[in-house]
């Protein structure tokens, strides 16, 4: 059984330097766009180029906060991810990159859409809402879980432990 574990953490490790090595990709993408865009005639072309940059950036930024809880996690920690602290600890350090990724998102496809096809609006304004929605539903599960928690204070302990690995 110790082995299989281990394979898992293995696994785990090779799935956070993917993540990594995509957010260096997306970063050396964003810098060459928005080089690009310095360099060129500075207009609305260039502040469209500047503009996606910012979300390819905010996708490395998911990537790299990806690969980071996933090493904290799975492979430092070894952590065990079925009590209710270490789940909304987990859940909570995920959604919120994902949440502020996806808000970023809403903003450039809301420039975009303002520039250069109006028509897309209506697709940047679903996503901001389901960026709100998911925002909301995050914190009712905060809430919700913190309530589970308060049946197992020992879990809340245990996890507080765990923290000690990683620093």
């Amino acid at each position: 059984m110790n082995v299989l574990w281990r394979c898992f953490t293995i696994v785990h490790a090779l799935m956070a330097a993917l993540f990594t090595v995509a957010a260096l990709m997306l970063i050396a993408i964003a810098a060459r766009t928005g080089w690009a865009a310095f360099a060129g005639q500075w207009d609305q072309m260039s502040a469209q180029s500047i503009i996606e940059a910012i979300g390819l950036l905010a996708g490395a930024v998911v990537a790299i906060q990806i690969a980071e809880t996933i090493v904290e996690e799975e492979v430092i920690r070894e952590a065990d991810v079925s009590g209710p602290t270490r789940v909304r600890r987990f859940m909570s350090r995920f959604l919120v990159v994902v949440v502020v990724a996806l808000a970023i998102e809403g903003l450039v496809a809301t420039f975009k859409a303002l520039h250069q096809q109006p028509s897309e609006l209506r697709y940047a304004a679903e996503l901001i809402v389901a960026t709100a929605a998911l925002l909301a539903a995050w914190g009712v599960f905060v809430h919700l879980n913190r309530s589970a928690e308060e049946l197992e204070p020992e879990a809340m302990e245990k996890a507080k432990r765990e923290d000690a690995k990683v620093q």
